[in-house]
């Protein structure tokens, strides 16, 4: 069963994260908890260019399980980056997610796997990787097709080993 707050629980190989989204630049809020996010600069490499976001990082349980929870919007080249510092499966949902979002799922060498596009805003419906991952990046919905980013597709940053 999943909780009705944010949250994730280990089912088997597979984690689950129950609302993993939360508040930009830094605050979360919600359950009365306060998270703080590092900030971070990536790269994806996408027919030829080199498209650069900026993300709050989600390296921990609780930052994972915030998320961009109760967010009301992203700029276009803004985003946060889960990490799980292993490949593994995982599963999302949108449950106290205020926007649409793309995620894209990313091995540990930084390819692009899966993308799961325009998630509905607080739908409790899981989203599967689809493959074991070490990465997830959330933007908005519907601008990976606008950017025409695609599976096999290179994420660089420090966590895929692979930073510029």
């Amino acid at each position: 069963m999943v909780m009705a707050f944010a949250g994730f629980r280990r089912l088997g190989r597979r984690v689950f994260f129950a609302a993993p989204f939360a508040l930009a630049a830094g605050t979360a809020f919600g359950q009365g908890t306060d998270v703080k996010f590092k900030r971070s600069s990536l790269v994806i490499e996408t027919g030829g260019r080199e498209l650069k976001f900026e993300v709050d990082l989600a390296t921990n349980d609780t930052e994972r399980s915030h998320g961009l929870m109760f967010r009301k919007s992203l700029g276009p080249y803004e985003g946060m980056l889960f990490d799980f510092y292993q490949e593994l499966p995982v599963s999302f949902w949108m449950k106290n997610t205020l926007i649409p979002l793309d995620m894209i799922f990313i091995a540990a060498d930084g390819t692009i796997r899966h993308i799961h596009s325009n998630a509905v805003p607080l739908s409790t419906d899981t989203i599967p990787s689809k493959f074991p991952v070490r990465g997830v990046l959330e933007i908005n919905g519907g601008s990976a097709k606008l950017l025409g980013l695609k599976p096999g597709d290179k994420v660089k940053h420090a966590i895929f080993g692979n930073a510029g």
